[in-house]
């Protein structure tokens, strides 16, 4: 298992999060963003600034039983197709029953945006996202090691 990290929308504080559980459970943390982001990781991938290139590189880096944090809907999408888990900086697990709803959800807005309305933008991260996150973050880590019998009961 790997933590793989969409790093060019993830807040520092989730990011710094990431980085405390891996070492705490001994999980190579990787990051994946664009060069136009310094990032300080054990194995970070540096990929070009065009459309989607970070979202392919982690498609392609993701394994069954990784964990994946992004806030990208259609990214997270993929990453279940894949038997991967993927949770969001906020904290919340994207799952296959619900991602289809998000993806209508997110197709009905970009049209109200291209017809020349607004949406509203994310509320300033507070510290309950970081425990919120956090929370879920680990409650991923240990679910997947029951499974996978890493955890001794």
């Amino acid at each position: 298992m790997k933590l793989l990290i969409d790093a060019d929308a993830c807040p520092k504080t989730a990011l710094h999060i990431c980085m405390e559980l891996g070492r705490k459970y001994d999980i190579p943390v990787w990051t994946v963003a664009s060069f136009n982001h310094n990032i300080i990781s054990d194995h970070h991938v540096v990929v070009g600034s065009a459309s989607q290139e970070a979202d392919i590189k982690l498609i392609n880096l993701t394994q069954s039983g990784d964990i994946i944090v992004t806030q990208d809907w259609g990214l997270a999408s993929m990453i279940l197709g894949k038997k991967a888990s993927c949770i969001s900086p906020a904290g919340k697990e994207y799952r296959v029953d619900t991602i289809e709803f998000l993806m209508e959800e997110r197709e009905l807005k970009a049209k109200f945006r291209r017809g020349g309305g607004r949406t509203k933008g994310p509320s300033k991260r507070t510290k309950q996202d970081d425990e919120r996150f956090k929370a879920e973050l680990e409650r991923q880590i240990l679910k997947h090691n029951l499974i996978c019998g890493e955890i001794e009961s």
